[in-house]
């Protein structure tokens, strides 16, 4: 599948079936899929059966940030008033390009020439990279998935594991490539060894740069504390060793208290890599005081709305509870299929079918919730308990209603609504069409091809009718009591 430099806010979303297509037929990209449907998975189930009150923790995190985004003009006052009276500053963005503006004249004032980076979706969201490389601000990628798609000049294509879309080799290639520098003949057989080779020339970008950016994974009001959660400590070294830490989030990051972030902790990491807890957990308050070894010497936070707040009070509120672990993309059919590319923007699977068509618009993200086979699965192992599949239905309507749907469905609709509100009719049709599908089935109990749903049939077999209809079985049920 073609790379997709998403980075501009450029969305190709409106493609996704042709994206789809594409990806079906990409054999590296299917290889690389198959860590997606066993890895998470798998690791996400052991976790969470070991933890024998793993469910109620779930429910206790959803009602965590129920109230909290009930309450949130005044979770965010105090955490602006901790983060300053700690000697650092907090900047609010409405729009995406304020907060580009706002981390670029940061970067301006103290003469920065580069800036690490941590992963930040927020920052995908933005088009950060871009932005600051037209200014004359060079940013580089840390975390190890990052900076693999930086060097490709791809797009992440998972929240948590941007480079999942990718093999082994695809990134041998890529740093044979980029690292000219480095010997030809050495070895890049092993994992290992291309993470000692990206590790050592990282170690330079850290110590040379200018400022740090990094994303939170929670902002609490009680103390002004961001906190961020990884597994290799690139996040660490970008918010200590340069002079200058910006962090940008998004408003519903806020968090209560250090005890509320604790209890979230305990279904993100489960949920998102199967850990009992990340390998780094770090949580940062301000600049450096004076008797402090280490650490920055200015502490900024960009807070990002970008259409949020229009979501609050609406059937989409929800949405926001997300925490970002990637449950729901690891267990979607659809994702598992196609990955994330093909979604076409910054947020895929089930959450970006959601979230998308309130940042760029439904005319525009109209696919990707309709790209869901409603099984639930998303729902199900959401740590925040999510209703995703109620949330995209409620985008689909709200699609037709504009009339954004394809006419093939919109009519297929009314013809629908026509024999439904005929309930003889349609009990008559039905009957007919479930005698005439068996039957082009041929014993098989599968339909390999079928008129008007050559989407579906193209790369999977249609379950045959078997039996009755669900009226007649009903019916007789009832007669029989």
């Amino acid at each position: 599948m073609a790379p997709l430099n998403l980075r501009a806010m450029e969305t190709t979303s409106p493609q996704f079936k042709q994206n789809a297509r594409v990806a079906l037929a990409d054999e590296q990209l299917q290889k690389a899929l198959g860590n997606v449907r066993v890895g998470f998975i798998e690791k996400r189930a052991k976790a969470a059966a070991a933890l024998p009150e793993f469910e109620s923790i779930r429910d206790a995190a959803r009602d965590i940030k129920n109230h909290t985004l009930a309450h949130l003009d005044l979770y965010l006052e105090a955490y602006e008033d901790r983060v300053r009276a700690a000697g650092g500053e907090v900047h609010f963005a409405e729009t995406a390009d304020s907060a580009r503006q706002i981390i670029l004249s940061i970067c301006q004032r103290v003469g920065a020439r580069t800036a690490t980076k941590g992963k930040s979706m927020i920052a995908e969201e933005i088009g950060l990279n871009d932005y600051l490389e037209e200014n004359g601000i060079k940013p580089i990628e840390t975390d190890l998935g990052e900076y693999i798609i930086q060097l490709r000049q791809e797009a992440p294509s998972h929240i948590i594991a941007p480079a999942v879309h990718l093999t082994k080799d695809q990134v041998e290639k890529s740093f044979r490539e980029s690292h000219t520098a480095l010997p030809e003949d050495r070895d890049l057989s092993e994992p290992t060894e291309l993470l000692l080779e990206a590790r050592a020339i990282l170690r330079e970008q850290f110590l040379a740069a200018d400022v740090g950016i990094t994303g939170a994974n929670f902002l609490v009001a009680e103390t002004g504390t961001s906190v961020i959660v990884t597994n290799e400590g690139n996040g660490d070294l970008t918010q200590i060793l340069p002079r200058v830490h910006i962090v940008i989030a998004s408003l519903e990051k806020i968090t209560p208290t250090l005890n509320d972030v604790s209890e979230i902790m305990r279904v993100l990491s489960r949920s998102a890599t199967g850990q009992d807890i990340s390998v780094y957990t770090t949580f940062s308050t301000g600049p450096r005081r004076p008797d402090d070894p280490d650490g920055p010497e200015e502490y900024h936070v960009v807070i990002l709305d970008n259409g949020r707040s229009e979501m609050l009070g609406s059937e989409f509120q929800d949405a926001l509870r997300c925490i970002r672990c990637g449950a729901c993309m690891n267990h979607c059919p659809v994702y598992q299929s196609v990955g994330g590319h093909a979604y076409g923007w910054v947020y895929p699977g089930p959450i970006g079918a959601v979230l998308d068509p309130n940042f760029i618009g439904i005319d525009k993200a109209g696919n990707l919730p309709n790209a869901s086979t409603f099984c639930g699965r998303c729902e199900a192992v959401c740590p925040m308990r999510i209703p995703l599949p109620n949330m995209m239905r409620h985008w689909r309507e709200k699609e037709f209603e504009r009339h954004l749907s394809p006419v093939a469905v919109r009519s297929g609709v009314g013809v629908w609504a026509f024999f439904a509100k005929r309930p003889r009719l349609y009990q008559w049709a039905t009957r007919v069409a479930m005698r005439v599908l068996a039957n082009r089935a041929f014993g098989r109990g599968r339909l390999k091809s079928l008129p008007f749903a050559s989407g579906w049939t193209r790369y999977r077999d249609f379950p045959a009718p078997e039996g009755q209809t669900f009226q007649q079985r009903w019916r007789q049920q009832q007669a029989s009591k």
